[in-house]
């Protein structure tokens, strides 16, 4: 796959019902990096991301918030159109399911298998998980593999998708081609499932249930299933359609060479998916890539229904786009699961990006400048440093090139820091200091060229990963990214064939240090540490480990006393709530704005959603802790506290009937 001269990457198509989180940006940024990486290459590239709009949730949501489907999806989606500009990925497409573009092909995709005779109606009887808008078997529930809470006995008539004609088929097409779904694991996991018997595939909603969605062309009463709708993007954002004389130029990209997807939608892509495209009568893609989760150092999926959710944005913020985007791709390989912390982002920024490119940026720039006029200096004589660090090159970037030419960042950028660490190594070994001090100065200017041009190559070589940076950096070293990218075409070449000589910088080029490319942080932004106070705020009161009385059934013992003059400290006023959501961040968390009488409401972030729907908080008068300094939690500010009764769970709000803005005493 990687020597095609036309790429075309998918993510997975995303369901827009909330805020892009830490998975999503993971997916969007290896698939970036990806076609970043093919473009610089020479290779013509289409990248497709977008977001699924349709189904029962997105229904459920919008009518929640007081909106229609539209409203609601056309609001969400400049979140996550905004979250891709600041992470700096640039995709040739970004499809909306709710496109006319888009349906109309849909449409004409349910006519065609339906005159193919590849879809019956069928009556039905069982269950339907309402969370995941699937119908489940009995078997599956008795093994307990759904929420009861989310199950609902169904007796209605749909269209099905005779999926289970295409078994053997796909079972066939998974031997004979090994690398489609990767890694083994995965493959492996869909073989085990397509060895039990394959059913079909219900394609269809009645309105009278479940209205927002593509209308069936065959029958009005009914709208098509999420996912069918949902996939078919794949190929309806490059042009397919059914009908030749309609389509676009989609063969032009068609296979895709990756899709990406999680491993929680990998029977969705590889059975699901797999089948549509027989049907269709249309080649399968080259691979389904399918990356692993990141989990919280306790080994827990990171998502928001969990209440760990990590705030990209907040990365973004406090390290910057390049920073980010070079974690999520060093740190874990793309087909296994990965641990987040903001410790180990810390510690990964300060080791990598810091104390190894970023200081031997620093210091070879920094050495040129004061000793060589800050001028690319010509290479002399070499020896067998100058040599063996060469040969440190041409390894490092012909690894890093076939690993990213698979999607393996993990490899590619170890590959890459071992080249960066030779070049500080390579400093220490060379002392320039002293080179310097006896007036050597034909050996400090080829021992400063040498790493003046592993920089230079190192910045090549991250243009894909943090074009930002990389950019920044070959502008220290007098280079445009256009320099950096014509040289980079021609690096993996030049190292199969043992040519990296590490001469491509020109000589009485100016240069300069500037400021450091990646400072070093000591400790976490106070932005970033002010989530733990949050998290230890919200957490119950018995993971805090209070004491709790044996008279008291459980109750908490009495705090310590306070003196008065203390308690005079809290200015404690009645406050009415205007308006209650649930917090992007936090799904335990909401979002208030409350009436102290003041000239303009508060913005209090609360506990409470274990507790109360935001809908029911609206109107409530409520007690609110009114001087307590503000503080971010789960990056939006809050300007109060609600004071509440409960112990581990919240019961009630304490509340008074007075007017807004009257002290509590």
């Amino acid at each position: 796959m990687g020597n095609q001269d036309t790429i075309y990457v998918t993510t997975p198509i995303y369901y827009v019902n909330g805020l892009p989180h830490i998975g999503h940006a993971y997916t969007t940024i290896a698939a970036d990096g990806y076609a970043r990486w093919h473009r610089l290459m020479g290779r013509s590239v289409f990248f497709l991301t977008g977001t699924d709009e349709h189904g029962q949730k997105v229904l459920q949501t919008a009518e929640g918030r007081g909106l229609t489907a539209q409203e609601h999806v056309d609001d969400l989606v400049v979140h996550w159109k905004h979250m891709w500009e600041r992470l700096d990925i640039h995709y040739d497409r970004f499809i909306r399911t709710t496109e006319d573009d888009h349906t109309s092909r849909v449409s004409a995709v349910l006519q065609k298998i339906w005159d193919d005779g590849l879809v019956e109606k069928r009556d039905y009887e069982g269950w339907y998980h309402v969370g995941d808008e699937i119908f489940v078997t009995d078997k599956d529930v008795e093994a307990g593999k759904f929420d009861p809470s989310e199950l609902q006995r169904l007796t209605e008539s749909n269209y099905w998708f005779k999926m289970s004609a295409y078994q053997q088929r796909l079972l066939d097409h998974i031997d004979a081609n090994p690398d489609y779904i990767q890694p083994e694991s995965r493959r492996n996991e869909v073989l085990g499932f397509l060895r039990q018997p394959l059913g079909d595939l219900c394609i269809s909603r009645p309105k009278s249930r479940m209205s927002w969605g593509i209308e069936l062309p065959f029958d009005s009463d009914y709208v098509c299933y999420v996912w069918f709708d949902a996939l078919l993007n794949y190929l309806t954002g490059i042009g397919y359609h059914p009908d030749a004389d309609q389509a676009g130029d989609w063969k032009r990209w068609w296979p895709a060479t990756y899709q990406l997807l999680g491993k929680d939608i990998l029977t969705t892509h590889a059975v699901y998916w797999s089948t549509m495209l027989m049907a269709l009568g249309v080649e399968l893609p080259d691979a389904l890539m399918v990356h692993g989760w990141w989990t919280s150092t306790e080994g827990h999926k990171i998502s928001k229904s969990k209440g760990n959710a990590i705030d990209v944005s907040l990365l973004v913020d406090e390290f910057g786009a390049d920073a980010t985007r070079y974690f999520f791709l060093r740190e874990k390989s793309l087909g296994g699961d990965g641990s987040f912390s903001y410790e180990g982002f810390l510690t990964r920024y300060n080791a990598d990006l810091a104390n190894d490119i970023g200081n031997l940026a620093h210091r070879g720039l920094s050495m040129t400048r004061n000793w060589l006029g800050g001028t690319v200096p010509a290479l002399g004589p070499v020896s067998d440093l100058e040599d063996g660090l060469r040969e440190q090159a041409g390894v490092s970037v012909l690894r890093l090139a076939r690993a990213f030419d698979e999607m393996d960042f993990h490899t590619g950028l170890a590959a890459l820091s071992e080249l960066i660490s030779a070049g500080n190594k390579y400093i220490d070994s060379t002392e320039p200091w002293a080179l310097n001090k006896k007036g050597d100065t034909e050996r400090l200017g080829t021992v400063l060229r040498m790493v003046l041009e592993v920089c230079h190559v190192a910045a090549c070589c991250l243009l894909p990963v943090m074009p930002g940076k990389a950019a920044e950096l070959l502008d220290k070293l007098g280079r445009t990214p256009g320099q950096g990218a014509d040289t980079l075409i021609g690096l993996p070449e030049r190292a199969g064939q043992g040519e990296l000589s590490l001469d491509d910088l020109v000589v009485g080029s100016d240069v300069d240090p500037g400021d450091p490319l990646f400072p070093r942080i000591k400790e976490l932004p106070a932005s970033i540490a002010a989530l733990f106070a949050a998290d230890a705020e919200a957490e119950p009161v018995s993971k805090k480990k209070q004491k709790k009385s044996k008279k008291g059934k459980g109750r908490p013992q009495p705090a310590a006393q306070i003196a008065f003059d203390d308690f005079t400290k809290l200015d404690l006023r009645v406050g009415e709530v205007l308006s209650a959501e649930v917090h992007p961040q936090a799904d335990r968390l909401l979002v208030l704005k409350v009436d102290l009488g003041e000239s303009s409401p508060r913005q209090i972030v609360a506990g409470l959603a274990s507790r109360f729907a935001p809908d029911e908080l609206v109107g409530r008068k409520v007690v609110v802790v009114a001087n307590l300094a503000p503080r971010p939690l789960r990056g939006i500010e809050s300007q109060g506290m609600i004071l509440a009764a409960g112990d581990e769970q919240v019961v009630d709000l304490v509340s008074v009937s007075a007017d807004p803005g009257e002290v509590v005493r």
